[in-house]
Parts: C-alpha cells; structure tokens; sequence
C-alpha cells in the first residue's frame, strides 16, 4: 500500500451506496456523507496518514468525545474499505460515563404550562402526554401519522419503513400503549387536525424543535420519564425494554424465551400505568 492514495469521488458513492443496502435511515446516511465529504475536503482528497492524524486531532479538540468518536469511526470505516491498512494505529477513547438527568413530574407540568397560552398548545399537550405514556425517541415521535395511532385500542404503532421516512434504531417495527387520559387528549388533537385537513407528521420535527428550545425539557427527555417513572411503579424491565425498542442483543431471554404477544403487552402496561401519572 503506497503511503498516500487519492480516492476519486466514485470511491465515496460506492461507499455510501454499500451501506444504503444495511437499511439505514436517510438521516444516518446523509451524516455519513457529510463526516466523509468534510474529511476528504481537509485532506485534499489525498488519504494521508500524517494528515488524517492531523485531522483527528482537530475533532478530538474541538468536539466533545462523543461527537470524535462518532465521526472518527465512520471515516476509520470509509479508510478500511479502501484497505488502507494504518487505521489499525488509530484508537479511540471510551465511551464518557453518562449520567441520565432526573425527570421530575414537576418538570413535565412546567413544560405544560409553558405552552398552556401557545395556539398550538392541543399539538403541545399530545405530544407531552404521549411522550411520558409511550416511551417513544424524539425522533420516532416527529415520524408518527394518523394512521400510526389506534386510538380505541390505546396503541401507537412505532414502524421501520424508510421508505416512508419512518425508521427506528434497532430497524424493527414495535408497538407501545399509552393511557385513558391520553387518549382524550390525542381524540381531541387528531379531531383537530382531521377538521383542518392537515394529515402530515402529527408533530413536525423541526418545527417542534424550534418551540422546545427554551421549554423547561426537551422532546428527548420524555422518554427518559416514562423509564424512571416505569421502574418507580415497579414494572418489569424486561418489558420496558421492548415497548422503549431497546436492542435486544446480549440479553438471553428476551432474545430466546421472552417472546409476549401485543395483547399481553398491553395487558401489562395497563396493570403499570393504572393510575394517572399527571
């Protein structure tokens, strides 16, 4: 392998229409793209080791671990594809240790409030509601339709098709359930929309996000309260773990013995989630 190799730009559409066949998300291949082009761009489209360290470092600097360690092990990828047989002296450092923030009901009524006189609050409350209810990830609630909520059932249907601008982490369509007093909120939300015509994304992504940026929580942390309150009311973990879509791998029993169908699913969280959390 020569010291320096110059990929021309078919090397890095290749690429990415490889990984486009591991059926990812839109999102996760348009920021592959971007880590690749950007890194590319500093070294002059010459794959250098001297100047690839130097561009490393320069991430490592400036952009927390997490961020370094995401966009440096894409480009490691990209380089091993090539063959380029250095990216073996490269490591990267350990995750940083994670402290989940403590979601407190107090905080959930004060995002509530927050919006109480916003025009758009019915939008705000439903999505609040079936937030903490459901257990969703941000992104998986700005992808929900109409046609994702069953409102006489309580069931919200969380689906992998990315063809459809819908994806979940671990690629795999799930369900989860959300309570009586959600369900008025969302009939009365979907009602809404229904009379006004307007059938898009029930909660659209940056528009959503706009409005949070000076809520007293984001959109994110509503999940992290339906998993702390779950486990204050003494739920199974195991079942948590399948209605948040959590990855499966590495636990034996629920990848080998812990199958429940969605009937019992819901049978569970109603026993849960049987009296109101606001």
């Amino acid at each position: 392998m020569p010291r320096s190799l110059k990929p021309d730009i078919d090397s890095l559409s290749e690429y990415i229409e490889i990984i486009k066949l591991k059926g990812l998300t839109n999102k996760h291949i348009n920021e592959v793209t971007r880590y690749l082009t950007e890194y590319l761009q500093y070294t002059n489209y010459r794959i250098d080791k001297t100047k690839s360290i130097h561009y490393f470092a320069y991430l490592k600097d400036n952009y927390s671990v997490s961020t370094y360690r995401k966009e440096t092990y894409q480009i490691l990828k990209f380089l091993r594809y090539l063959k380029v047989e250095w990216t073996e002296d490269i490591k990267l450092p350990p995750d940083p240790i994670y402290t989940p923030k403590y979601i407190s009901k107090d905080m959930i009524e004060s995002t509530i409030n927050y919006f109480r006189n916003h025009e758009y609050n019915l939008r705000f409350k439903a999505l609040i509601y079936l937030g903490i209810d459901s257990g969703l990830r941000a992104e998986e609630l700005y992808q929900l339709t109409i046609e994702d909520i069953d409102i006489e059932h309580q069931v919200v249907s969380i689906n992998h098709n990315p063809n459809n601008g819908q994806s979940t982490k671990t690629k795999q369509s799930r369900v989860s359930f959300f309570t009586d007093i959600t369900k008025c909120i969302l009939s009365e939300y979907l009602n809404f929309l229904d009379s006004n015509n307007n059938l898009s994304k029930l909660f659209p992504k940056r528009w959503t996000e706009r409005k949070f940026s000076d809520a007293p929580i984001r959109v994110k942390h509503l999940r992290k309260f339906f998993s702390q309150e779950w486990d204050r009311r003494g739920g199974p973990t195991s079942i948590k773990k399948i209605l948040m879509g959590h990855s499966l791998k590495g636990d034996v029993d629920l990848m080998h013995y812990n199958a429940q169908s969605p009937e019992d699913l819901k049978k569970i969280y109603d026993r849960v989630m049987d009296t109101p959390i606001l």
